[in-house]
């Protein structure tokens, strides 16, 4: 049977299990999601195992159905398997759904996943600690290589343990002192101690990659980018080891961050696939009320210059050309100026560099532009001053576009504003009032 039948055929789906991945089971049920008699016939027959890990890849809708329709015994051994950021993670979604029925799967786990749940709670969305899990390999400094081996067997054999990548040497009060990669690890004597090893080798070669748990998701982030990590120890305060974050997480994070901040400069929220169409249809209505009002203003300066484009009717003709030109070239720079701002590449101190950058480029391709519309202004209408009017005006408002494209999400930086929010609309008033000012007033100081 092929895969397509298998997605679409519940019972044929169920007999694949042990060959799929828990993202494609998962991707398999959105395709079923459409029969919710076979959505739910297909999740209440997963092994528990990989429900967990199935239920967090579904889209958020399908995560509150799943919710509501499982049983209280189905979810408790489905969260039981869990890592415990996961373990924390759809325990919470649960609260937001059901909180009685949170309750009641919290109070079946062990005791020990319940402290650490309690634990993991404290801490913000926004910190490093939201994102750790507690399970990781660690062996006290003065304990041998081979007994630390030992007890990673175990915990493998148990499954325990995850996606291990090293062993994080800590002293008797738990402070994190070194970090071993496992392949390295396999090449040293087993019978010499942690303290031993470390004691032969220069004091940077194992220095582990750490984080502050009350340290910002995003400028983890940028480590993990920054250094090419997998993964990174978490400490408190004190530095204490108190769990680790893994490339998956952070993965999560940036797809986040970058969906967020697209669906911002689109003045979209980015909860509208779960809002009703009234709650959606309002919040873009704000922005549109925000762009009728900057369009108004636009409006208003054209109407300054209203004997003028009498005068000269291809002025109306060749205006949404300047205005376009300078709007798509402003949206260019202020997509570069975001992102790079959000990658910490560029902050208000280091600025001016970035800015003369996006400036040059824009009046490099003012002058291109200008002499190309110049040429086809003066074939089309005939009118040679007409040329240089909208050439000029060209490279006017494409050095605006540049400048103020570069410089409002700096700006807004500045005072606290995400860049992502606000700066589109600010810009597109820019280069409209700049445009039709610049053209209009060019022509009636040359044509008139």
């Amino acid at each position: 049977m092929s895969g397509n039948n298998i997605e679409k055929n519940p019972a044929e789906l169920l007999k694949e299990i042990e060959k799929l991945h828990p993202s494609d089971l998962a991707h398999s049920l959105k395709k079923i999601s459409k029969k919710p008699d076979d959505f739910i016939f297909v999740l209440k027959n997963l092994p528990e195992d990989i429900l967990g890990d199935v239920i967090l890849e579904l889209p958020e809708k399908l995560r509150e159905f799943a919710y509501n329709e499982l049983s209280i015994e189905k979810l408790t051994d489905a969260v039981d398997e869990l890592e415990s950021d996961d373990q924390t993670d759809i325990l919470q979604e649960i609260e937001e759904v059901n909180e009685d029925k949170a309750k009641e799967i919290f109070d079946g786990l062990e005791e020990n996943d319940q402290e650490e749940i309690n634990w993991l709670k404290r801490y913000e969305e926004r910190e490093a600690g939201a994102y750790m899990q507690t399970e990781l390999f660690s062996a006290n400094v003065n304990e041998t290589i081979s007994h630390s081996i030992e007890e990673l067997r175990i915990a493998k054999e148990e499954k325990e343990l995850e996606n291990i990548h090293q062993v994080y040497i800590v002293d008797d009060d738990k402070k994190l002192i070194a970090s071993i990669l496992l392949e390295d690890l396999i090449i040293f004597d087993y019978k010499k101690t942690y303290k031993q090893l470390i004691d032969e080798y220069e004091p940077n070669r194992f220095r582990p990659y750490k984080v502050n748990d009350d340290e910002y998701i995003k400028d983890v982030t940028k480590q993990f980018e920054k250094y090419d990590l997998s993964v990174v120890a978490v400490v408190d305060y004190r530095n204490v080891l108190m769990g680790r974050i893994t490339s998956d997480d952070v993965l999560d994070v940036i797809e986040d961050s970058a969906t967020e901040q697209m669906y911002q400069l689109a003045g979209v929220d980015d909860d509208f696939e779960h809002d009703s169409l009234v709650t959606t249809a309002k919040k873009r209505a704000m922005w549109l009320f925000l762009n009728l009002g900057t369009a108004i203003l636009a409006s208003i300066v054209i109407g300054f210059f209203d004997q003028t484009i009498q005068a000269y009717v291809a002025l109306a003709i060749l205006m949404p050309i300047v205005a376009s030109m300078g709007g798509n070239a402003g949206t260019q720079t202020l997509a570069v100026m975001v992102r790079q701002m959000a990658l910490g590449e560029i902050d208000i101190e280091n600025s001016k560099d970035a800015i003369k950058k996006e400036v040059f480029i824009s009046l490099f391709n003012g002058v291109l532009f200008a002499f190309l519309i110049g040429i086809i202004a003066y074939f089309w209408f005939n009118i040679p001053l007409l040329g240089a009017v909208i050439g000029l005006s060209m490279i006017i408002n494409l050095f605006s576009a540049g400048f103020f494209g570069a410089s409002i999400p700096l700006l807004l930086k500045k005072y606290n504003i995400d860049p992502a929010v606000g700066s589109t609309v600010l810009l597109t008033t820019v280069t409209d009032i700049v445009g039709f000012f610049s053209f209009l007033m060019l022509a009636k100081l040359i044509l008139l």
